[in-house]
């Protein structure tokens, strides 16, 4: 009977399968290896960006959201923030900007290694990297509406201005200035590799289904003949 590591490794590929099969073996591997190389690159592009543009600064302010730090006109927009009561962005996300290098690198291995594993085990190591990207959404959001409703009530221009939520993406409207967000790159790449995760997982399961099944059917009939046969006692 397969032991525990055996159950979640999965069967192993028979030599003259994978040289005859070798394209369907060889599918998942390359949708995972791209996937993990695709994440570890999004960590030098911006994943989001946003424009603000008014009245006083008629060529805009643009601010770029790294997994780790933003650059752009930040100085200036922490400027604005005394104003209006914005806590400083140094505060903002402070967990989640110090953990996001190392996160996506151990994200990119652990899609890798998916590859070793053939059984369905492997949705548990590339699950993390197929929902990234939404993760990275949502807890922007959250910061953004925490940004927008946690104003201190003594800045000069708190109750002109009143709560608000910038749009993740797209147009809108906060106080005097215009504002316009879209995806950076990054982004983008992360969800490219997460398409790319799904698409290596049902190539996975194509090819290690049918190997699973035999597998199991295998230990099945093993353990019917392992059974002591049971003795009866004839009716009289």
């Amino acid at each position: 009977m397969a032991g525990f590591w055996d159950r979640v490794l999965g069967p192993r590929v028979p030599s003259e399968e994978a040289v005859k099969h070798r394209e369907r073996y060889r599918r998942p591997f390359l949708l995972f290896a791209l996937a993990a190389v695709l994440l570890l690159i999004s960590i030098v592009f911006p994943y989001w960006r946003l424009y603000l543009r008014a009245p006083q600064y008629p060529e805009g302010l643009t601010v770029q959201a790294f997994v780790n730090r933003l650059e752009g006109d930040v100085a200036e927009l922490e400027g604005l923030n005394h104003y209006v009561g914005l806590p400083s962005f140094e505060d903002g996300a402070v967990l989640e900007r110090s953990v996001s290098v190392i996160a996506i690198i151990v994200l990119a291995g652990l899609v890798f290694a998916g590859f070793y594993i053939h059984s369905r085990y492997v949705l548990l190591l590339t699950l993390p990297a197929l929902l990234f990207p939404f993760i990275f959404l949502a807890d922007l959001q959250y910061w953004l509406w925490r940004y927008g409703h946690d104003l201190d009530p003594r800045a000069p221009l708190a109750n002109a201005v009143g709560e608000f939520t910038p749009h993740l993406f797209g147009p809108s409207e906060i106080a005097q200035f215009e504002t316009t967000a879209w995806p950076g790159i990054g982004l983008v790449l992360a969800f490219v590799a997460s398409g790319l995760v799904a698409a290596g997982l049902w190539f996975h399961r194509k090819a290690y289904k049918p190997l699973v099944e035999e597998l199991e059917a295998e230990e099945a009939e093993e353990a019917v003949e392992a059974e002591p046969p049971t003795s009866g006692v004839p009716a009289g």
